[in-house]
């Protein structure tokens, strides 16, 4: 593994576990050249998935994205880091497991929303703002509406 620090190409393992969900390896590592720690993660991957853009494009499926995106929504938000792995774990199992090596991009952001609103609405309203392209309050009134309707 390259050191994320220097680009030094042999770096050592000093310690292994499992980590919370046990759905991956948890490794801290040394890098012998500039004596930097860091933490990589190992993971099962089913299948290698294609994103399908709005536009065509085809692009590799990146774990990471949803993690971040997902962690914009919920910034400052009381949510336990666990349960969003978890939850991360789950749209990208349920994508691995679909069948499907191709997902239209709408897919994905539509298993975001739906597992944001399960884990806090706030950050279901400002990931949907952003997803459904919010341009003025009046968008936000609606959706929250909308979210009001559905649970009466």
């Amino acid at each position: 593994m390259k050191c994320p620090f220097c680009g030094h190409s042999d770096t050592q393992v000093k310690d292994s576990r499992p980590s919370e969900d046990g759905a991956a390896i948890r490794r801290r590592r040394f890098c012998p050249e500039c004596e930097s720690r860091f933490t990589t993660f190992e993971r099962i991957q089913l299948r290698e998935l294609t994103v399908i853009k709005k536009d065509g494009e085809r692009r590799p499926f990146e774990r990471d994205k949803i993690a971040r995106s997902m962690m914009l929504a919920l910034r400052k938000r009381p949510v336990d880091a666990g349960e969003v792995e978890q939850t991360i774990n789950m749209i990208v199992k349920a994508l691995e497991t679909s069948g499907e090596t191709e997902i239209p991009a709408a897919h994905i952001g539509e298993l975001v929303m739906e597992a944001l609103k399960k884990l806090d609405t706030v950050a279901y309203v400002r990931f949907a703002s952003v997803y459904r392209d919010f341009r003025e309050a009046k968008d936000f009134e609606d959706f929250v509406e909308t979210i009001g309707n559905l649970k009466k």
